[in-house]
């Protein structure tokens, strides 16, 4: 009975998210903001914390997010990048791939180190100060990915930037969460540089043996035609692949969006992308507000004080400043024009899931405290909403791309 009654919340959860995301979606989209924005504010009004918690069901809020909530959430994520992936080939993503790692790289070391030093001057101790860095440095990509696509700017010169640094970025993040996670659990808040080197050399090297072992066998998987005979064997072999590819990338230690990534990456090249294009358009219906709506039913605003909003203040204009500057700059020496540079910034602003993670090491084994803890969520939050308004804003001005997706494969 216990796992029926589990099973029966996962889905009422569930249910609940996603039609709410949808009505959102619809709103948002007629009102002419970014419906991913719709889907967000869904989940933090239906969420647990909000309307969702007024209601018990077996003495358990009507929408629960439970572990199986939370892991469909995580599952919905590493779909949004294996999507993201098929928008570029891997040899569009070595062409930019000086752009990428210097954006992603720069993208990752002004917001730490700007943030360490930043709430140190608030009186934090070394610890929890890194610990707040740490939490400023990912960029969650899915929300720019979403609205991009939304756009249909997926193609565009920045949109390709923003995707490469965004992995980079990804990476060295989690080089770092893993430092100060290590950090944390023994104390130890002066290491070897000689570790923490190794250390990020050790991530680098295991995403690009991830994506050479995907580039080399997911093309001659797919390309056996005799072997794909039966109605969806090429779309259920590319799904298995990217789901297997997260797994890996997760066992390693690296984020399972970058295997989901690289796998994309891999069938972009491919003879069989247009198939894999019309089959994921349907899995993105589903997967991508599901996502959204779990993300923002995580929000609890029922700790705020005026400390948690002083402190939250700061840390989302750190977060804005420090991808602007770490970001959007940089890309100015490649992209060679400062509009489009700027949107680069701006793709870069949403943190995620690693902000999120940091907060949760943070107040577990007590490095943090509770407000802390809160002002780390707004500051996930806040950034996951401005995000899609300012970036969509950016590009309201535009003329169409005069490119089409032939031309520029071409390229």
């Amino acid at each position: 009975m216990a796992v029926e009654a589990a099973f029966l919340h996962v889905m009422i959860s569930l249910g609940i998210l996603l039609f709410a995301a949808k009505i959102f979606a619809e709103l948002f989209a007629r009102i002419k903001l970014p419906f991913v924005l719709g889907e967000l504010v869904a989940g933090i009004i239906v969420g647990p914390f909000a309307l969702g918690g007024l209601v018990m069901f077996q003495d358990r809020p009507l929408v629960d997010l439970d572990e199986t909530v939370r892991t469909i959430g995580e599952m919905s994520a590493v779909v949004i990048l294996f999507i993201a992936g098929l928008e570029i080939t891997p040899r569009e993503f070595l062409r930019g791939g000086a752009s990428a790692f210097t954006v992603g790289a720069i993208g990752v070391v002004v917001p730490f180190f700007l943030g360490y030093f930043v709430f140190l001057q608030f009186g934090l101790a070394a610890l929890e100060s890194m610990l707040i860095a740490t939490a400023l440095t990912a960029t969650s990509i899915a929300i720019s990915v979403q609205v991009l696509t939304e756009l249909g700017r997926m193609r565009a010169r920045e949109a390709r930037l923003i995707l490469g640094a965004a992995i980079v970025d990804d990476i060295l993040a989690i080089a770092v969460l893993s430092v100060v996670t290590t950090m944390v659990q023994t104390g130890n808040t002066a290491p070897e540089i000689t570790e923490i080197v190794f250390l990020i050399l050790k991530i680098l090297g295991i995403f690009a043996a991830l994506l050479v072992g995907a580039i080399f066998l997911i093309p001659r998987l797919l390309h056996v035609e005799r072997l794909w005979k039966s109605r969806g064997s090429i779309e259920g072999i590319a799904t298995a692949a990217f789901f297997a590819a997260a797994g890996i990338a997760a066992f390693v230690g690296l984020s399972p969006i970058v295997g989901a990534f690289a796998v994309g990456m891999a069938i972009a090249s491919t003879r069989v992308i247009h198939r894999i294009e019309e089959y994921v358009d349907k899995l993105q219906i589903i997967f991508a507000p599901l996502f959204f709506a779990i993300i923002g039913a995580q929000v609890d605003l029922r700790g705020v004080n005026a400390e948690v909003m002083l402190i939250a203040g700061a840390m989302i204009a750190v977060a804005i400043g420090s991808k602007m500057a770490g970001c959007g700059l940089p890309a100015m020496l490649f992209l060679k024009n400062r509009n489009k540079s700027m949107k680069v910034g701006i793709g870069m602003i949403s943190r995620g899931e690693v902000g999120l993670i940091v907060a949760g090491v943070g107040v577990s084994s007590g490095a943090l405290t509770g407000n802390i803890y809160t002002a780390i969520i707004i500051m996930v939050a806040a950034t996951t909403i401005i995000t899609p308004i300012w970036l969509k804003s950016a590009y309201r001005k535009d003329p169409p791309e005069p490119a089409t997706v032939a031309e520029q494969k071409a390229e």
